[in-house]
C-alpha cells in the first residue's frame, strides 16, 4: 500500500495537490470523497474536523489545507527541488507568494464572487484590503522570472498558478498578459497535463455513477 494517500475530489482543491504529485513523480494513492455524506462521515471527520479536501495523510501523519500540503510534501521531497533552499534568498519569495495567495488572494476572490462588501470602511480590516490592489500584487509577484522564484519552478507555482487558472476561468482575476502568460507555461508542463487527464478522468468515472 502506498504511504501518501490524497483524499479528494475532481471538483476541488484537492487538484492542486494531485498536480503537486505528479511534479514530484511519487508512489500515491486516491481516495474519491463525494461532497456530503462521505466528506462529514466519522471516518473522514476524523482526519478532518472540516470536513473538507483535499487532505494527505503520510503513514500515520495527517496534512490539511492545500497550501501547507504543497509546503509539506516540497520540504520532505526536497531532492526534487520543488522548493528553493531554506538558505537562499527565494525562499523568501516562494514563503511570500504560497501564502499571500492563501491568505489576501482567496480572500479577494471570494469577496469577488459572492459579492461581498470591501470597501473602505472595512478594507483596513480585511486581510486583502481592496480587490485591485490584490491583484496588482500578484501582477508583481510575476515580474521577475517566468517562474515565482526566478528560473526555479517551485511547489508555489503549482498553489498560485492553480488558484489563477481558476480566477481567470470563473472570472474573479482580471486577464492581465502577465497571468495569461504564466499559466499558459505552467498548462504546458507535462505533470500538469497528467494530473488534468487523471482528474478528467475520475470526474468522468463519478459522473457516470
Amino acid at each position: 500500500m502506498h504511504e501518501l494517500t490524497l483524499y479528494t475530489n475532481p471538483n476541488s482543491r484537492g487538484r492542486i495537490v494531485r498536480w503537486l504529485l505528479e511534479e514530484l513523480a511519487v508512489p500515491y494513492q486516491v481516495k474519491l470523497l463525494q461532497y456530503g455524506g462521505e466528506m462529514k462521515s466519522a471516518d473522514f471527520l476524523a482526519l478532518n474536523p472540516m470536513g473538507k479536501v483535499p487532505a494527505l495523510t503520510h503513514g500515520n501523519l495527517v496534512v490539511t489545507e492545500a497550501a501547507a500540503i504543497c509546503a509539506y510534501l516540497a520540504d520532505h521531497f526536497a531532492e526534487k527541488q520543488l522548493a528553493p533552499d531554506p538558505q537562499s534568498p527565494e525562499r523568501a519569495a516562494y514563503y511570500r507568494w504560497l501564502f499571500f495567495v492563501a491568505g489576501p488572494l482567496e480572500m479577494a476572490t471570494s469577496a469577488k464572487a459572492y459579492d461581498w462588501r470591501i470597501d473602505a470602511d472595512n478594507a483596513p480590516a480585511v486581510g486583502s484590503g481592496f480587490y485591485q490592489d490584490t491583484i496588482k500584487t500578484l501582477e508583481t509577484a510575476l515580474a521577475n522570472g517566468p517562474y515565482l522564484c526566478g528560473e526555479q519552478f517551485t511547489a508555489a507555482d503549482v498553489y498560485v498558478g492553480s488558484h489563477i487558472m481558476w480566477g481567470l476561468m470563473f472570472k474573479t482575476i482580471e486577464p492581465l498578459p502577465a497571468f495569461l502568460d504564466y499559466t499558459e507555461r505552467l498548462n504546458a508542463r507535462p505533470a500538469a497535463i497528467r494530473a488534468n487527464q487523471l482528474d478528467d478522468a475520475l470526474l468522468e468515472k463519478t459522473t457516470q455513477g
